[in-house]
This record gives structure tokens, sequence and C-alpha cells, in this order.
């Protein structure tokens, strides 16, 4: 065991065998081949086209010079030097499981001797050979486990998937997972399972069950039927104490809470737990009661602040809400003051929102967190005009106003952020976190359910509710850009000695607007980015220009970019092979309904290293 654990701790030299950089997350690279002297001689070194297109999202994994993703509902092996194929499996699923089948990163395994390669495929975990991409019959069900048993009632009547990575420590895998998010739905459970069984070792509710504690912030016997409260983009691990930190959504319904009274934990909380046990550690619920879907769209990141001459070890974390968290990552201590303050009431029938919530003092939120008339957009008068007259008829309040009665309500961050899964990226160096964000408006409001057309989600056996919402309405004007002003996107580092912005840009560009001369307007982004130890931070995300950045991590100063066959909406890896230092990303179709479709994997290395 202790030999999984070490080898699972420290990455062989060049590779990079977690899809966030290491167990913490920090999407940080010790590598230097690379650097700001040299960057603008990166060439492409090989591409891979997957088909059929699929939106990818996936960050691949490189151990030993093989390179592992997953696209088009298959698992592929590359040589990692050349893009050469050496295997692929593509799952058999059930026709429920097959969408949804984008995982975001696999995970490695090792022993020393044997090696596993974990990859989530919807509701399953599958357990691979490694060197022939074959399950392994010795793993749960002839190599896969199925995430829908052991929830809560027969697997037929949950609905859970996982498009992050799960995580590895010794010889325990861990799980989260997606689940609906309007009645009914399944529960977030958050689960430990034997790496080379596929057996379940132990279960954290985080809908607590009675006499577990704050299972009195439901009503009774809520753990029966209540859903949601998962940690749907993954989790992180502090691998030398022991400690697994998940980051959870909001509970079903998203957008009415009327028949879930109470402050709902563990629902939007940073929750830290003893990784062998289970048992809970402490956590932090940001934001009380949730009506707005201000899931945290990340996973955690571990990080190390240094404050009145002491490092601490940290855990960060951003929501929807653009707030940044911070906690000292063994006591849940916050390293930055966070005051508790009133919000508005609910107004739709029979709900009643938490009279107060928790709103960081520091880092500054980085997003807008209200609209109002003088903020819409000034792209053309013409626009302006629009966005003014639809604007009156929409509720609007400050921050945490409840989704009004069949009036739509003004949400900002909104729906995708703030922050989304690309989460954040750190700098040891020069302890600076890094976030790519969007600054763009939505609305929704409570309707009843038998007003609404839209689709609601997985059959489940279960009782609805009598309300839903009115859709995740994104506030675009009739030339489809964000109908408030830009910048529509930023990228922001931020201190975490200080609290502050070390430097802050507009992020992302319309290629159409840049050719009328607005070149700053920044744009909507999903992905991360990779910092490495040569001062780089190394991103694509950028939805509509395609293009894969480099930028100066100290000052935010543009060094390179180049134009990616598809979107990079994922984030992106370096590793070494062969005496060479790479960068690959996962490119394809994903939000520009306009642009070529395709996707591919595309790698880059220096033409002289």
């Amino acid at each position: 065991m202790l030999a999984a654990s070490l080898a699972q701790a420290k990455d062989a030299p060049g590779n990079s065998s977690y899809p966030f950089g290491d167990a913490g997350g920090s999407h940080y690279s010790a590598l230097t081949q690379i650097n700001a002297q040299n960057v603008h001689k990166l060439k492409q070194a090989w591409r891979y086209d997957i088909k059929p297109d699929v939106a990818l999202q996936n960050t691949p994994i490189v151990v030993d010079g093989v390179l592992y993703g997953v696209g088009a509902g298959k698992i592929i092996a590359l040589d990692a030097a050349t893009g050469a194929e050496k295997w692929i499996y593509a799952p058999t699923l059930p026709q429920r499981s097959r969408t949804g089948f984008y995982p975001r990163g696999e995970s490695w395994w090792t022993d020393g001797k044997s090696s596993r390669l974990l990859v989530t495929a919807s509701n399953f975990v599958y357990s691979l050979d490694p060197a022939t991409g074959k399950p392994d019959p010795a793993f749960g069900d002839n190599g896969r486990v199925d995430l829908n048993d052991n929830l809560r009632g027969p697997a037929s009547d949950n609905y859970v998937r996982m498009g992050g990575a799960v995580n590895v420590w010794h010889d325990l895998f861990f799980t989260c997972g997606e689940v609906g998010e309007q009645t009914p739905a399944s529960p977030g459970d958050i689960r430990a399972w034997d790496v080379r069984s596929g057996k379940l070792v132990w279960t954290f509710h985080t809908i607590p069950r009675p006499g577990e504690p704050n299972a009195e912030t439901w009503a009774a016997d809520a753990w029966k039927t209540a859903g949601g409260a998962n940690d749907w983009p993954g989790m992180v691990l502090d691998t030398r104490r022991g400690i697994l930190f998940a980051a959870t959504g909001s509970a079903s319904d998203d957008f009415y809470g009327g028949e879930r009274p109470g402050k709902n934990l563990y629902a939007n909380s940073v929750i830290a737990l003893d990784a062998q046990t289970g048992k809970m550690r402490w956590y932090f619920q940001t934001v009380h009661h949730d009506e707005w879907d201000n899931d945290f769209a990340a996973p955690p990141i571990l990080v190390s602040v240094t404050k009145g001459g002491k490092t601490i070890d940290a855990v960060a974390a951003t929501n929807k809400t653009g707030f940044v968290y911070v906690f000292n990552r063994e006591t849940g201590e916050s390293l930055f003051p966070i005051a508790e303050k009133p919000v508005p009431p609910a107004t739709a029938p029979g709900d009643s929102a938490w009279p107060t919530q928790p709103f960081p003092v520091a880092p500054p939120p980085l997003s807008q967190q209200a609209v109002s008339a003088e903020t819409l957009t000034q792209r053309t008068p013409e626009a302006n005009a629009w966005a003014r007259e639809k604007f009156a008829a929409f509720k609007n309040g400050p921050m945490f106003t409840p989704p009004a009665y069949k009036q739509e309500t003004v949400s900002a961050p909104g729906f995708s952020g703030g922050s989304e899964w690309g989460g954040m990226s750190f700098d040891p160096k020069l302890q600076y976190l890094f976030a790519n964000t969007e600054n763009v408006m939505w609305t929704t409001a409570v309707i009843d359910r038998k007003d609404s057309t839209r689709k609601q989600g997985p059959d489940l056996p279960g009782a609805q509710s009598r309300y839903t919402f009115s859709g995740y309405n994104k506030f675009r004007d009739p030339d489809g850009y964000p109908a408030t002003a830009w910048p529509w996107g930023h990228l922001t580092a931020i201190d975490l000695k200080t609290g502050t912005f070390a430097w802050r840009i507009p992020f992302g560009t319309y290629p159409e607007l840049v050719a009328k001369g607005l070149k700053d307007t920044g744009s909507e982004s999903y992905g991360g980015a990779v910092v490495t130890a040569s001062g780089l931070l190394i991103i694509g995300a950028s939805d509509f220009d395609r293009k894969l950045h480099a930028f100066d991590s100290r000052t935010g100063k543009l060094l390179w970019e180049t134009e990616l066959p598809f979107a990079g909406n994922a984030t992106p890896i370096t590793y070494m092979v062969g005496g060479k230092q790479y960068v690959a990303i996962a490119a394809s179709t994903s939000h520009d309904r306009k642009a070529a479709k395709g996707s591919a994997f595309v790698a880059y290395t220096l033409d002289q290293p």
C-alpha cells in the first residue's frame, strides 16, 4: 500500500499522470524547457482526429511516453511523441448511459508492479490494462462498477454519471458525480472503492441520514427523496495528510426551494473528508438553501500561502457566484474574512429563502455580481436600445435575489459563472491563483411545471415538484452577442499573499468583432490553464477565436498564440518525451455553432529544443 501511495504522490520526470497536474489539482508543471524566451518557436508536432465529431472536454494524461485520452465514446492510447495510435477501447454502454460520455479526465494507479487506467464512462468506472486497453476481469462486474448501485434503492431508480476523473490514493479510488437537478433526483453520495476489486469501502452522505451531523438542516426524512448536493466536477487530495476535498452543488430543485426547507447541508459546501474512513473533518457552506444554481463547477485546488511570515497549506475554491474561498486544509478556517449579510426574501409561492448569505471580503469577486441599465451593451446604439427595453421587464435586485414567479429574474454572474469546470491554476513560486471567468448575464423564473416545455431530465421514479424553472436564458442581443457591456470574459491572477488582483486582462475575442476594431471584448470560455515553472500560463478555453495562448504568469503579457483547428474547450497538459517538452490540448466544436465541425488532440513542441 505504501508503494502505491508514493507512486501516486509524485510523478516520474516528464510524466503527467494526473489530469490536473497533481493530486491537489494545481494545474502546475515543473518542466522548464519551454520558456518565455522560446515559446514563440512552438510548432505543431502531431494531430490525432477523432471521429465521429464530438465536444471534447478531456484533459489527457501521459505516462512513460503514452498519452491516454477519451473522445467520441472511445478510450484512446497514443504515442505521446508522434500521436500514433496504440489502442482503442470502446465500452458497450446501455442506451440510457450513452449520452454524456465526455469524461474530463482519467486516472492512473500503480503499486510498482502492476498498473491500471481508471476511466469514467457515464455511470460506470472502468479499470483497464494500460498496455492493451482491455478491462480487468477481477474488477467489479467484468471490469467496471456501476455508480447507480449502492445509492438509494435499486440501481434502476438512480441516475448518476461522472464527468470528472476519479481520485486515487493508496489502494482506494473515490467517486462523486452528476445527478438530476430537478426532482426526482439521486443523492450526491461521495464514495470510496477498492482499486483492485471495485468493492465499495465507505460512503459519505451529502444529504445526511438520521443520526448523522446536520441532518436537521433538512426536513425530517428528506434523505429518502431529496436529491443533488453532489460534487459533479471532481475532487482533489492532500496525499500526505490523507484528506479528500470536495465542493458540491445545489440541492434539487435548483431554482425552487419550497419543498426543501432548511440550509440543506452539505449542498454548496467545501467538505474535507478523511480519505481512509470517509469521516468529515470540516465543512463550509458558501450558499445556504441555494435557489440560483450557484454550484461549485470546478474541483477545489490545493495551495500554500505565506501570511504573517508563516506558510499555510490551504485549499481554494470558486463557484458560480464569482467569489473565491480559501481555507486552512486542516482546520477549515478561512484565510480571509467572510461576512454573513442579509439578502432578499423569496417571492415564489410556498418558497422561503435563507435570510443571510456568506460574502467573502477578499479576494475581490472574479465577475460582475449586479447589472443595471447603465451596464448594458454599448456595442451599437441599436443593441443598447433593445437591451434596455428587454431589461426593463426583468426583476432585478441585489445578489441572491431569488427567481420570481413567472417573471424573468436577473442572475449575474449567471448559470455558467463566474468560473466554470476548467477551474483554477496555481503557481507556487508566485503564490498566484489564476482563473478564467465569464462576465455575462442570465435570467430565469419559477413557473408551474405543467406550463413548462423544457425537457425535465432523466425519467426516474418519484414525485416531481409542482414548480420548475423557465430555463437557462442567456441575455443575448439580436446579433447573438452578450447584451451586457464587455469585457465578457477575463483572465485574472490573484496574489494569495494579499488577497488582491496581481493582474487582470480581457480574455477571448470574437474574430468578426476584431475585424471591426473591437479587440478587447473578452468572450465566454470553458477549460482551464496549465502553469509552468518557467513562468508560463498556457490556456485555450476561449469559445470563438480558437486560440491556444501562452502568457507571462507574472504580468499577464501575451507571449505567443496559435490558432487551433477547433476551440480548445479543455485544459491543456505539458509533458516530456525523448528529451522534448510538449503541450497538448483537446480541441473540438463546442459552443460556436458557426464553426467548422471536428474534434482532435493536438500537440506542440519546440522547433529546436
